[in-house]
């Protein structure tokens, strides 16, 4: 249940559903598809958090959404695709429900009753919140300084983890938002100035989530109103 999609199902489906759902383990840098490759699993984090790449030709790559207790991954099998452009891996090292893609195939095509519109209302509501990430992530990426897009990434971590303690170098960080990692160094340098984070190689504290959001643009906002609309709107069905 510490998948919010998943305990926004209601009992009948659960009971149906949760005895297929294996417990794995997500080390941090786990591909979990490759570009152009077929789904085979639909994967629900509990603790672990997937970061969404589109990789370009030249193999540079950047974040266009994340994943984490929030969501799926998966979601072009149910919108009629078996594979999907992006690159998912792992960002943040923990736990995820994998779920064979049958299974749940056979649930969102249910005819007839409530329990058919149920699930597939919330599939589409969370497809619907991706996109506006997705969306979000490509304007802040153009038009707001690295400063920004730094502090909304750490936000938008922080929401799906327990914690205020994040395992992360800059360089990691500097190839999720598709920048160098100098202008990583210098914002995050800045930050630690402000005593908004603590920064070590390799792990990163939020001393001052306040400062952190008022530092941000406003595209962390509405990221966060979108999953917080889905998931209101995920008690009424």
């Amino acid at each position: 249940m510490q998948n919010h999609l998943l305990a926004a199902l209601p009992e009948k489906i659960t009971e149906r559903l949760f005895p297929h759902l294996e417990l794995i383990l997500m080390p941090l840098g786990d591909v979990i598809y490759e570009s152009g490759g077929l789904l085979q699993h639909f994967y629900f984090p509990t603790t672990s958090i997937v970061s969404l790449h589109y990789l370009m030709e030249n193999g540079a790559s950047a974040e266009i959404a994340g994943v984490g207790n929030e969501g799926v991954l998966g979601v072009s099998l149910f919108m009629g695709g078996d594979s999907t452009p992006s690159l998912a891996t792992v960002q943040t090292a923990g736990y995820s429900y994998r779920l064979k893609k049958r299974i749940l195939m056979e649930e969102f095509n249910r005819t007839g009753g409530r329990r058919c519109g149920v699930l597939h209302n919330l599939m589409l509501r969370y497809t619907q919140a991706l996109m506006t990430q997705i969306s979000q992530t490509a304007v802040c990426n153009r038009h707001h300084s690295i400063e920004q897009q730094l502090c909304r990434w750490l936000l938008l971590t922080l929401d799906r983890l327990p914690s205020h303690d994040l395992t992360m170098t800059q360089e990691l960080i500097a190839g999720m938002l598709g920048v160098r990692r100098e202008g990583i160094t210098e914002a995050a340098g800045k930050l630690q100035r402000n005593g908004l984070i603590s920064y070590r190689r390799g792990h990163i504290t939020v001393l001052d989530r306040a400062g952190l959001e008022a530092n941000t643009c406003e595209c962390y906002a509405v990221v966060k109103q979108e999953f917080r609309r889905l998931l209101h709107e995920a008690k009424k069905l």
